[in-house]
């Protein structure tokens, strides 16, 4: 085995951090453009922060078999998907806040991913 759960954990909170880090980032430059485009932009981010939690608390809640563990992540990866496309709809329809901010705040989320798994160290 390469990868512990407990480094899982690490991995994904550690995650979780750096994306909340973002949202607050982000609502902080879009706060030039005014208040309704810094609260779209730091929902963005943090529902996709929040749906990483979501998921992260599925994969790594308690330890399983192959087949289990591969159940949890695929329930996992839906149960985000619904917390995002649901916020999404929630901030942009519901709420009417700028779609521009909240699409931004989501990039910027996600490209918190990437940065995450390229320089895992």
């Amino acid at each position: 085995m390469l990868n512990s759960l407990a480094s899982g954990r690490r991995l994904a909170l550690q995650l979780l951090l750096w994306q909340l880090f973002a949202a607050l980032i982000v609502g902080l430059v879009f706060a030039m453009l005014g208040r309704r485009e810094a609260i779209a932009a730091a929902a963005g981010a943090t529902i996709v922060a929040l749906g990483t939690a979501l998921m992260s608390a599925r994969v790594f809640g308690q330890p399983s078999g192959a087949g289990m563990a591969l159940g949890r992540l695929l329930t996992g990866m839906i149960l985000k998907w619904m917390v995002i496309i649901g916020g999404m709809i929630a901030i942009m329809v519901q709420y009417k806040l700028p779609p521009l901010a909240a699409i931004t705040g989501l990039v910027a989320a996600y490209a918190v991913n990437l940065l995450a798994f390229r320089f895992k160290g």
